[in-house]
């Protein structure tokens, strides 16, 4: 999807701002496959990939990018604003951190109300810097308040070194300050970010408190596509792309197969591909085919 996204935008089919998952998808694939469609979740502006692994479709989030009225957000928040209140997906929103605060919300309120429903935050480590996180780390660890954060810690936020913006770089000392558990996890291995999650899934539930994981991934692609990319060089994106999250769970599930057990799991893969290619193209054409909402479909008072 992500790839398709990036030729879109190329053809102007998409506009405005594009920010990928590209290398990142070990983490939102292992901390959702640990989650219900009861629970909530919240994301950064980079969302894509958790909008769609929390049941919200590929046709949906399409439409949504090319601005049509059959988008999840009806066309009018983009790839930046995808968000589905049937999915318990919160967003999707372009402002650095303003998601952990409404997540500690949705969390708030579930406490109050006696909901069986985790709260589960995503955010970059850029957003550590901003006064919201800070806030609702204090109010979280002050108040018990049973939730996830989880820091997609990519090392370059929009576009400068963690060690250039932020003076404590050890972020789970960040998060420990406030009297919280926190984990460092390993973003390109998707056994790791399962086993680490699932265990802060458990702590949350038995001691009604927060738990923060700092989990290390890359992004292969720039920011987003206006980014020029200056700050990082070719040879170390390609040293990560080495750890392709995606390569990596294929090998290690063939490692434990004899000969005639690879020749059927590759022609498992090749048959998945061809069915994700369909739905893709199908998304698409759904997208293409849908319309521009209404100017009287606003409902804006006095018009």
């Amino acid at each position: 999807m992500e790839e398709l996204c990036a030729e879109l935008y190329t053809k102007e089919k998409i506009r405005g701002f594009l920010h990928l998952y590209i290398g990142e998808e070990a983490v939102a694939t292992g901390v959702m496959s640990l989650l219900s469609t009861e629970d909530n979740i919240v994301g950064t502006y980079r969302e894509h990939a958790h909008a769609l692994l929390k049941g919200v479709s590929a046709k949906a989030i399409f439409a949504e990018m090319f601005g049509k009225f059959e988008g999840c957000s009806k066309g009018r928040g983009g790839s930046m604003h995808l968000y589905s209140v049937a999915h318990r997906f919160f967003g999707g929103s372009a402002i650095v951190g303003s998601g952990i605060p409404q997540a500690l919300g949705l969390a708030f309120a579930a406490k109050n109300l006696k909901e069986n429903r985790k709260t589960v935050c995503f955010f970059g480590e850029g957003a550590m810097a901003e006064g919201a996180f800070h806030e609702s780390m204090n109010m979280a660890s002050l108040w018990n308040i049973p939730m996830l954060f989880c820091c997609e810690n990519n090392f370059y936020a929009m576009g400068t070194a963690l060690n250039r913006s932020q003076s404590q770089i050890d972020l789970v000392k960040k998060a420990r300050a406030y009297v919280m558990e926190a984990e460092v996890v390993d973003g390109m291995n998707i056994f790791d970010v399962v086993e680490k999650t699932k265990q802060a899934l458990s702590y949350i539930e038995r001691e009604k408190k927060p738990y923060f994981l700092e989990f290390k991934t890359y992004r292969f692609r720039a920011h987003s596509m206006f980014d020029p990319e200056l700050y990082r060089s070719k040879n170390e994106v390609d040293d990560w792309k080495k750890r392709d999250p995606i390569e990596f769970i294929k090998k290690e599930i063939t490692k434990v197969m004899n000969e005639d057990q690879k020749k059927e799991f590759f022609k498992q893969w090749e048959e998945v591909n061809r069915e994700i290619a369909e739905e893709m193209s199908d998304a698409i054409a759904f997208a293409e085919a849908g319309r521009l909402e209404n100017i009287a479909e606003l409902n804006i008072e006095g018009s």
